[in-house]
C-alpha cells in the first residue's frame, strides 16, 4: 500500500466519522470537535493529493492550503468555543431567574 493511498483512506475515514458525529449529536462542543476532525480529514486528503512519488518533491500548493486551513481552523474554533461559552452562560442565567 502506498503512502498516498494510506493518507487518502485515513482522510476518508476521518471525514466519515466526523460527518457521522455532526449528524447524530446535538451537543455544541462535540460538534466543534467533529468539525476539527473533519478538517483533519480534509488536510490528510490534500497531503495525499500533493504526493508525486518518492523521487519527486511534493506539490507545494496543497501544502500551503493545509497550512492556511490550520490557521483558519484555530481561529474558527476559538470563536466557536467563545460562542458556546456565552450561550451556556445565558442558559444558566435564564435558569437562575426562573
Amino acid at each position: 500500500m502506498s503512502t498516498a493511498l494510506l493518507y487518502s483512506f485515513g482522510g476518508i475515514l476521518l471525514i466519515g466519522v466526523a460527518l457521522h458525529r455532526l449528524v447524530l449529536t446535538t451537543d455544541l462542543l462535540r460538534r466543534v470537535v467533529a468539525l476539527n476532525v473533519f478538517a483533519a480529514g480534509i488536510a490528510s486528503l490534500l497531503i495525499a493529493a500533493a504526493y508525486r512519488g518518492p523521487e519527486a518533491a511534493a506539490d507545494p500548493v496543497p501544502h500551503a492550503f493545509v497550512l492556511t486551513g490550520i490557521v483558519v481552523l484555530v481561529s474558527t474554533t476559538a470563536a466557536a468555543l467563545a460562542l458556546i461559552r456565552r450561550l451556556d452562560d445565558l442558559e444558566r442565567s435564564v435558569d437562575h431567574d426562573t
